[in-house]
């Protein structure tokens, strides 16, 4: 159910879970994205979902009817992110375009438009943070890239949902 009216609001540190629990038992919609991330830990790589946006959610309610003020003394949230008072909405087509880029859970989905000599960045796996070139795609969503890796090209066979595609930045020599 997509409402007209989201808002932000801020979380405490940690309470993602327990405000979205607590704001869904009150009757709110709420959206949190979240992405995929690798992170070296010792000599092992972990992959955790964390949020887009760390420490908002999106929440949906009618700002004229909703009781909106009790947002505020929910557990696991801080504040709602207000101006002079009155909570802002966030542009629906902000959210709606969020809502269409992730799963019915929330995670983010991998892009669907990659070409050839596209940018990208890895998101999981050994290599991680790294930028390479897409080569080459094939029909089972298996993507061959191009890495400058110790000074050589290295070309790695990933899956899409491991990119996210970026804008390079290109340093004049």
């Amino acid at each position: 159910m997509l409402l007209d009216n989201w808002f932000l609001l801020q979380l405490k540190p940690n309470g993602q879970r327990l405000a979205e629990r607590n704001l869904q038992r009150q009757g709110f919609e709420t959206f949190l994205p979240m992405h995929e991330v690798t992170e070296r830990r010792s000599t092992r790589f972990m992959t955790n979902f964390r949020p887009l946006f760390p420490g908002y959610m999106f929440v949906a309610f009618e700002a004229a009817s909703a009781p909106w003020h009790k947002i505020n003394s929910t557990m696991g949230v801080s504040r709602l992110v207000s101006m002079n008072g009155n909570p802002q909405s966030v542009p629906l087509d902000i959210v709606s375009g969020l809502m269409s880029r992730c799963d019915a859970s929330g995670k983010l989905l991998p892009p669907q438009n990659l070409n050839a000599g596209d940018q990208v960045e890895l998101r999981s796996g050994p290599f991680s943070d790294f930028i390479a070139t897409v080569e080459s795609i094939e029909s089972d969503r298996r993507v061959w890239v191009l890495m400058d890796f110790m000074g050589q090209r290295t070309r790695i066979k990933v899956t899409s949902d491991q990119l996210q595609q970026t804008t390079a930045i290109t340093v004049p020599a």
